[in-house]
């Protein structure tokens, strides 16, 4: 019997609460969480509520016997402490944006292959059976040669005091949901030639939103962000070809708590395609475990991350300085 893969938790991050249940699901077991105040009474009820016998610091963690950490961490500590865990010899599931920059970003994907343990990047939207229908219906080229892609996602940020208002923990819109769109984009048409962008930026240099434009070559992806729109959350996408579109709302829902539809236009008329309730964090979660037990191979391997990272690094440059710039 193959044995079960005990987990550390660095931070007791509210997504956390989703994690926790689809490491169980895959019969593993969070042993250990780290915190930067472990003794306070938050942390300790958060782990009494979980059943996470050993609080410590992320020091803790990464000296501990646990074979993988999951790191939801601000995302300026993304890099850090996953590029300590790496090399603990811990395999390690790091929430998006993987780093703050594509320099970073290759850093861990050399840790990660340097001693051989597995490095996911976690956009658990990916492992949605949505996400599969879509590159089907792509692929297929039902809908012609795609001429334009139209991804976005946004919501009211209300509270002042979260990092992501921050610009030296690495917030903004672009890397909290911004990415989404990217990551679709790329996933559904490959990688991009070059970008534009145009942001709204926030007194502390932060992207309350932003919008860019793709190059794919034949196909142009606009991609729209922001921490200002309401009343409540929005994701839309909307891919138009030569011979039909689709769209599809919620299409970044990682764990999706009401049936999604996905509207379907061509010369042989509109249909409409029912996707059930999935948690697309426990299967996130068993292909990472099936990875890491030599059951498969990586679907997202960290080189990919670093794909991601170049995109976002040129849509932050093209938004600052006004070009268009060439994604390298």
């Amino acid at each position: 019997m193959t044995a079960s893969l005990t987990w550390g938790i660095l931070g007791a991050a509210r997504i956390a609460r989703a994690l926790i249940p689809a490491i169980r699901a895959d019969g593993g077991e969070v042993t250990v969480l780290g915190t930067r105040e472990p003794h306070s009474e938050r942390v300790q009820a958060f782990a009494r509520e979980w059943g996470i016998g050993r609080v410590g610091t992320y020091a803790d963690v990464i000296a501990s016997d646990v074979g993988a950490i999951y790191n939801p961490l601000p995302n300026d500590a993304h890099r850090p402490w996953t590029e300590a865990a790496l090399r603990a010899g811990k395999h390690a599931l790091t929430e998006k944006p993987l780093t703050l920059n594509a320099g970073e970003a290759q850093t861990l994907a050399d840790t990660a292959a340097e001693t051989g343990r597995v490095l996911l990047e976690a956009f658990a939207y990916r492992f949605q059976p949505h996400v599969a229908r879509l590159r089907e219906i792509v692929v297929s080229d039902e809908l012609g040669e795609v001429r334009a892609f139209r991804g976005a996602f946004g919501f009211p940020l209300t509270n002042p005091d979260d990092f992501r208002w921050e610009a030296e923990m690495g917030g903004g819109a672009l890397y909290d949901v911004g990415c989404y769109p990217v990551s679709l984009a790329r996933l559904l048409l490959g990688e991009p030639r070059a970008v534009t962008a145009q942001a709204r930026w926030t007194p502390g240099g932060v992207d309350l939103g932003l919008s860019g434009t793709l190059d794919f070559g034949g196909t142009l992806a606009s991609i729209d962000c922001a921490f200002d729109w309401g009343p409540a959350p929005t994701q839309r996408l909307t891919v138009v070809g030569t011979q039909g579109s689709l769209e599809l709302d919620g299409a970044f829902e990682s764990h999706n708590g009401a049936p999604l539809t996905l509207r379907v236009r061509t010369k042989a008329g509109e249909r409409r395609e029912a996707f059930a309730l999935h948690n697309g964090y426990a299967a996130m979660v068993a292909h990472f475990g099936r990875v890491v037990r030599g059951e498969e191979e990586a679907r997202f391997p960290p080189q990919d991350a670093v794909r991601q990272a170049r995109v976002l690094d040129a849509l932050f440059a093209a938004a600052r300085e006004g070009r268009t710039v060439t994604v390298g």
